[in-house]
């Protein structure tokens, strides 16, 4: 939870650690699919705050991964709650929580309810992950100088691959990727695939 007066960029949320423009080649990657820079812009400037996206649908920005994960409302508020990776228990009916309101939000043609519980699916796998690797959490020596030994905790590699699994059922969906492609033709300018 970001304290008061923080933005989601202030947080180490807000962009995956190691991830840089640079480090990408001036790209991102989601799946086998390579995605250049200014097909996935997000506009972290919104008043989000004064932003109802279940009311204003057009409004929504798919961005890239996880970006906005924690800003738009009511989605992250309705679905945070349910978000767990602690262990494979806590990551297996957390997943399984998130998939049933990404199905919920399919059957009602909601596209932002949707993507976002694939944002929070794959920050469950991300979170788990840098748990999975290193056990603080931490991946970088202070003043990120390096990145720290690996130090892998089986029980977060475990959880993380649940929310992977799940992660991926989404992504793969027909109707995600159509209702994705839709969504960003007719409220962001993307062109057609």
């Amino acid at each position: 939870m970001l304290g008061a007066g923080r933005r989601e960029t202030d947080s180490p949320l807000a962009r995956p650690s190691g991830y840089s423009r640079r480090t990408m080649g001036g790209a991102a990657w989601r799946g086998d699919d390579r995605v250049e820079d200014n097909d996935m812009t997000f506009d972290y400037s919104r008043d989000f705050a004064a932003i109802d996206f279940h009311a204003h649908p057009e409004l929504y920005q798919v961005g890239k991964g996880e970006q906005g994960v924690l800003l738009v409302e009511p989605y992250k508020s309705e679905i945070l709650p349910l978000w767990r990776f602690r262990t494979p228990e806590a990551a297996r009916e957390s997943a399984g929580a998130i998939h049933d309101i990404y199905l919920r939000y399919k059957e009602a043609g909601d596209f932002p309810g949707m993507d976002m519980a694939r944002k929070f699916l794959q920050m469950g796998y991300t979170r788990a992950r840098r748990y999975a690797n290193h056990r603080s959490g931490r991946k970088w020596s202070a003043g990120r100088a390096a990145v720290l030994p690996l130090d892998p905790d089986p029980v977060k590699a475990e959880a993380a691959a649940i929310f992977k699994e799940r992660w991926r059922q989404v992504a793969d969906d027909p109707d995600y990727r159509r209702m994705r492609a839709a969504h960003r033709q007719r409220h962001e300018g993307v062109p057609p695939p």
